[in-house]
C-alpha cells in the first residue's frame, strides 16, 4: 500500500491536519499505546462496495501476521456505529452461529478530533476522524481464542490514531 505523503510537510512546517482530504474509506490508524511493548496493530479501512447493510469494512492487523476482518453496521432506533471484528470466518453463506462463534470483538465505534469531541465514525465518503476508540477491544481481544498459541502476542489498545492514506 502506497501511503499519503502530501500532508508530510504541512505537519513538519505548519502543523495543520496532515490527511485532511483522506475519506475513511482509505484510511490507515495504527495503535495510539505508546512505548516498546507496542502492538503495531494497524486498521486499515477499505471500501465497503455495494452492500445494503455494510456501511465500513476494514482490516485489523496484528502480530504474527494475524488478520481479524472488520465491518461496520449501523444499529436501527438509536443509530450507532456497530463494529464486528472476525476470526477464521467461513467463507460463502455461514449461520448465524457460525458467525457469532467467529466473532472475537463487538462494539460501537466512537472517533475523537484534536479538540477531544468525541463523535462516531461516519460513513463512506467522509473525512476520516483523527482518532479511533473501539470500547474494550484489548481486553475483548486478550480473552479470545486467537490470543497465544499460534495467534496474535501483542494485544492492541482500544484508541488508533490516524497515520496515512491508501491510495
Amino acid at each position: 500500500m502506497i501511503k499519503c505523503a502530501a500532508g508530510v510537510p504541512a505537519i513538519l512546517f505548519t502543523g495543520s491536519t496532515a490527511f485532511a482530504t483522506c475519506p475513511i474509506e482509505l484510511a490507515i490508524y495504527g495503535d495510539a499505546q505508546g512505548g516498546a511493548e507496542t502492538s503495531g496493530a494497524e486498521i486499515d479501512f477499505t471500501p465497503a462496495g455495494t452492500s445494503a447493510t455494510v456501511t465500513n469494512t476494514f482490516r485489523l492487523i496484528l502480530d504474527n501476521n494475524v488478520v481479524l476482518n472488520g465491518i461496520v453496521m449501523w444499529t436501527q432506533g438509536v443509530p450507532r456505529p456497530n463494529g464486528s471484528l472476525m476470526y477464521k470466518c467461513p467463507e460463502g453463506d455461514a449461520t448465524g452461529q457460525e458467525l457469532a462463534a467467529c466473532t472475537l470483538w463487538n462494539g460501537v465505534i466512537y472517533t475523537s478530533d484534536d479538540k477531544g469531541n468525541i463523535g462516531l465514525l461516519p460513513a463512506e465518503g467522509i473525512e476520516a476522524p483523527k482518532t479511533l476508540v473501539l470500547a474494550d477491544l484489548g481486553p475483548v481481544l486478550r480473552q479470545s481464542r486467537a490470543f497465544g498459541g499460534g495467534g496474535f502476542s501483542k494485544v492492541p489498545s482500544d484508541v488508533f490514531a490516524l497515520k496515512g492514506c491508501q491510495e
